[in-house]
């Protein structure tokens, strides 16, 4: 039997997933001003690679046994470009934690399969991190 604790944090990764998906793409679509302009596809490519992360935990979830999420976190679009990039890197640095707490209960139950996979999100995550790093040093 899979353990409670990895299928709950897996599924707490899956909401975030849907919540950065929803998210990111409303900020694609919202966004102002030149500055935003030169990002606002960076934001779209991004929503679109978490919503592949969210397709790939549902399904591993599926496959543990456990019932995979349907419900995201809050979204929180901001109402700046500087605002929206900042509550974007926070998301990702939240990400980033999980991931390694999952990665690290996979290890504990010595599932491979779900650490390749969150080892795989968590370099995407890192990443995202960076560019929305990056891009909030500018706007």
């Amino acid at each position: 039997m899979v353990n409670k604790q990895l299928i709950d944090k897996m599924n707490e990764g899956l909401s975030d997933e849907l919540q950065v998906s929803i998210q990111y793409m409303w900020q694609h679509v919202l966004w102002q001003g030149v500055k935003g302009f030169t990002i606002k596809d960076e934001f779209k490519k991004i929503a679109i690679e978490e919503m592949k992360h969210a397709e790939a935990i549902a399904e591993r979830l599926n496959y543990l046994g456990g019932l995979p999420t349907t419900k995201p976190e809050p979204i929180f679009i901001g109402k700046t470009l500087k605002e929206m990039v900042a509550i974007d890197k926070k998301d990702e640095e939240a990400a980033i934690k999980l991931y390694k707490q999952i990665i690290a209960l996979a290890v504990k139950e010595n599932d491979v399969v779900t650490k390749k996979l969150f080892e795989s999100i968590l370099s995407d995550e890192e990443q995202h991190h960076d560019t929305f790093s990056s891009i909030l040093e500018e706007v």
